[in-house]
């Protein structure tokens, strides 16, 4: 009778252990799901850029230095994502990340603040399009980082607490990296106005 028990209770501590991982696995794989949301936006970002500078350096031929800067922000923040792989369990390169989608966002902040002096570029079709495109991706951006920053909160909070915490160490589980913009400023929504 006692083997009974004492069998009874090993064979509830491995189940107990088995959901316990399964739950942390379920976890990890929604927030890096979530970041994959994230990653195919900002791709969409960097891949809109160029042809909004070429837009632009026809109206703009004075301003060089200003679409300069959006395409060495881009080209950072490209390197940035590419740094992270995929992996957002990476805390120093989600910190690069981070940075540099902030320097992004600045960069195309002054180029709007800027266009707004070009009549005939906020006339233009073709702009105007990518502008749209480009507002309606920092939207979807945004949206994605506050659904991947959520699965973070989750993930975290299930490997932080006890008793999971004990195996989470045992599993190789760590924390993982909220996406944060680095200034309040750049938490504002880009003005897109034609």
């Amino acid at each position: 009778m006692v083997l009974w028990i004492v069998l009874g209770i090993a064979l509830l501590a491995v189940f107990y252990v088995i959901g316990t991982y399964n739950g942390m696995v379920r976890l990890r794989n929604r927030f890096k799901n979530a970041f994959s949301q994230i990653d195919v936006q900002m791709q969409r970002r960097y891949d809109l850029i160029p042809n909004l500078v070429e837009t632009a350096k026809g109206y703009m031929k004075h301003e060089q230095e200003t679409l300069e800067k959006v395409i060495q922000a881009r080209n950072m923040a490209m390197a940035a994502q590419k740094g992270v792989g995929g992996d957002p369990t990476h805390t120093a390169e989600m910190q690069q990340l981070a940075k540099a989608d902030t320097a992004l966002t600045r960069s195309l902040t002054g180029f709007f603040a800027l266009s707004e002096n070009y009549p005939d570029l906020k006339a233009n079709q073709n702009m105007a399009v990518l502008m749209e495109e480009l507002s309606s991706t920092e939207n979807k951006i945004a949206f994605s980082r506050q659904a991947y920053n959520d699965s973070v909160m989750d993930y975290n909070n299930g490997i932080e607490q006890f008793p999971a915490s004990f195996f989470a160490g045992m599993f190789g589980f760590r924390g993982a990296t909220l996406l944060e913009l680095e200034n309040p400023e750049a938490r504002k929504v880009v003005k897109v106005s034609f």
